[in-house]
Protein backbone atom coordinates (compact mmCIF):
# COMPACT_ATOMS: atom_id res chain seq x y z
CA UNK A 1 0.00 0.00 0.00
CA UNK A 2 0.93 3.34 -1.44
CA UNK A 3 -0.19 6.97 -1.39
CA UNK A 4 -0.80 6.85 -5.16
CA UNK A 5 -3.32 3.77 -4.26
CA UNK A 6 -5.21 4.68 -1.73
CA UNK A 7 -9.39 5.89 -1.70
CA UNK A 8 -12.11 5.94 0.23
CA UNK A 9 -13.92 2.78 1.62
CA UNK A 10 -16.85 1.44 -0.69
CA UNK A 11 -20.18 3.26 -0.14
CA UNK A 12 -18.23 6.23 2.13
CA UNK A 13 -19.14 8.85 -0.49
CA UNK A 14 -21.49 9.88 -3.24
CA UNK A 15 -21.43 11.99 -5.35
CA UNK A 16 -23.37 15.77 -4.51
CA UNK A 17 -26.92 16.75 -5.47
CA UNK A 18 -26.49 19.26 -8.36
CA UNK A 19 -29.59 21.00 -7.98
CA UNK A 20 -31.54 23.54 -10.23
CA UNK A 21 -30.53 21.86 -13.80
CA UNK A 22 -33.38 21.38 -15.43
CA UNK A 23 -36.75 19.49 -15.11
CA UNK A 24 -35.10 16.51 -17.05
CA UNK A 25 -32.51 16.10 -13.62
CA UNK A 26 -35.60 15.48 -11.09
CA UNK A 27 -33.97 17.94 -9.19
CA UNK A 28 -34.89 21.26 -11.15
CA UNK A 29 -37.64 23.92 -11.14
CA UNK A 30 -38.22 24.49 -7.30
CA UNK A 31 -34.58 22.77 -6.72
CA UNK A 32 -35.67 20.75 -3.20
CA UNK A 33 -37.13 23.68 -1.61
CA UNK A 34 -40.83 22.61 -1.68
CA UNK A 35 -43.27 25.70 -3.06
CA UNK A 36 -43.95 28.73 -1.05
CA UNK A 37 -43.05 30.15 2.00
CA UNK A 38 -40.09 31.73 3.80
CA UNK A 39 -37.60 28.47 3.14
CA UNK A 40 -38.35 28.72 -0.48
CA UNK A 41 -37.18 32.03 -0.93
CA UNK A 42 -33.31 33.89 -1.34
CA UNK A 43 -31.94 35.59 1.89
CA UNK A 44 -34.09 33.54 4.45
CA UNK A 45 -32.23 33.34 7.62
CA UNK A 46 -34.23 31.54 10.50
CA UNK A 47 -34.07 33.31 13.99
CA UNK A 48 -31.88 31.51 16.60
CA UNK A 49 -34.35 29.19 18.50
CA UNK A 50 -36.61 29.65 16.12
CA UNK A 51 -38.92 26.37 16.59
CA UNK A 52 -41.21 26.73 13.34
CA UNK A 53 -44.02 29.01 14.91
CA UNK A 54 -43.99 26.32 18.46
CA UNK A 55 -43.60 28.13 21.58
CA UNK A 56 -39.88 28.06 21.98
CA UNK A 57 -37.32 25.70 24.80
CA UNK A 58 -36.33 29.46 25.91
CA UNK A 59 -39.94 30.76 26.74
CA UNK A 60 -41.28 27.39 27.59
CA UNK A 61 -38.79 27.02 30.39
CA UNK A 62 -38.91 29.04 33.90
CA UNK A 63 -36.85 31.79 34.79
CA UNK A 64 -35.31 32.07 37.94
CA UNK A 65 -32.21 33.35 39.92
CA UNK A 66 -31.12 36.93 39.98
CA UNK A 67 -28.25 38.63 38.73
CA UNK A 68 -26.44 42.17 40.45
CA UNK A 69 -26.11 43.90 37.89
CA UNK A 70 -23.56 46.14 40.81
CA UNK A 71 -21.67 42.96 41.83
CA UNK A 72 -17.76 43.52 41.60
CA UNK A 73 -15.72 40.47 40.11
CA UNK A 74 -12.44 40.24 41.74
CA UNK A 75 -9.44 38.84 40.30
CA UNK A 76 -8.20 36.52 43.31
CA UNK A 77 -4.61 36.37 43.87
CA UNK A 78 -2.93 33.95 46.77
CA UNK A 79 -0.20 34.81 49.35
CA UNK A 80 2.04 31.61 47.79
CA UNK A 81 1.76 33.86 44.35
CA UNK A 82 2.53 36.90 46.52
CA UNK A 83 5.55 35.46 47.71
CA UNK A 84 6.64 33.42 44.45
CA UNK A 85 6.35 37.45 42.82
CA UNK A 86 8.25 39.10 45.68
CA UNK A 87 10.64 36.17 45.31
CA UNK A 88 11.32 36.98 41.44
CA UNK A 89 11.41 40.62 41.49
CA UNK A 90 13.11 41.52 44.84
CA UNK A 91 10.64 44.50 46.02
CA UNK A 92 9.52 45.22 49.11
CA UNK A 93 6.00 47.06 47.95
CA UNK A 94 3.96 45.16 45.44
CA UNK A 95 1.18 46.49 44.16
CA UNK A 96 -1.31 46.90 41.15
CA UNK A 97 1.09 47.60 38.74
CA UNK A 98 3.39 44.80 39.44
CA UNK A 99 0.54 42.35 39.17
CA UNK A 100 0.06 43.40 36.06
CA UNK A 101 3.50 42.94 34.82
CA UNK A 102 3.67 39.91 36.06
CA UNK A 103 0.40 39.23 33.82
CA UNK A 104 -1.67 38.32 36.91
CA UNK A 105 -4.24 41.25 36.14
CA UNK A 106 -5.40 43.33 33.35
CA UNK A 107 -5.98 46.76 33.95
CA UNK A 108 -8.30 48.32 35.22
CA UNK A 109 -9.19 44.81 36.77
CA UNK A 110 -9.71 44.58 40.82
CA UNK A 111 -7.64 42.47 42.89
CA UNK A 112 -8.35 40.43 45.91
CA UNK A 113 -5.58 39.03 48.08
CA UNK A 114 -6.50 36.02 49.97
CA UNK A 115 -4.91 34.07 52.44
CA UNK A 116 -4.19 30.86 50.71
CA UNK A 117 -0.22 29.63 51.03
CA UNK A 118 2.40 31.09 53.09
CA UNK A 119 4.15 34.53 53.10
CA UNK A 120 7.31 34.75 54.56
CA UNK A 121 8.91 38.05 53.21
CA UNK A 122 7.96 41.54 54.77
CA UNK A 123 6.29 43.31 51.82
CA UNK A 124 3.46 46.06 51.66
CA UNK A 125 0.56 44.73 49.53
CA UNK A 126 -1.93 47.01 47.76
CA UNK A 127 -4.69 45.69 46.39
CA UNK A 128 -8.60 46.72 45.50
CA UNK A 129 -9.43 44.37 48.76
CA UNK A 130 -7.89 41.51 51.18
CA UNK A 131 -9.02 38.89 53.24
CA UNK A 132 -9.22 38.56 57.14
CA UNK A 133 -6.46 35.63 56.39
CA UNK A 134 -4.56 37.19 54.09
CA UNK A 135 -4.08 40.37 56.41
CA UNK A 136 -3.45 38.52 59.32
CA UNK A 137 -0.49 36.56 57.41
CA UNK A 138 0.79 39.85 55.97
CA UNK A 139 0.55 41.66 59.47
CA UNK A 140 2.54 38.55 61.25
CA UNK A 141 5.82 39.32 58.42
CA UNK A 142 6.12 42.61 59.61
CA UNK A 143 3.94 44.12 56.26
CA UNK A 144 1.32 46.06 55.73
CA UNK A 145 -1.80 45.63 53.40
CA UNK A 146 -2.87 48.46 52.16
CA UNK A 147 -6.68 49.10 50.39
CA UNK A 148 -7.11 50.76 47.34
Amino acid sequence: MNLSNLKPACGSTHSSRRIGRGIGSGLGRTSTRGHKGAKSRSGYKKKVGFEGGQMPLQRRLPKFGFKNGNRVEFKPINLNVVQQLVEATKLDKIGLNEFIKAGLATAGEPVKVLGDGELTSKVDVEASAFSKTAIAAIEAVGGKAIKL
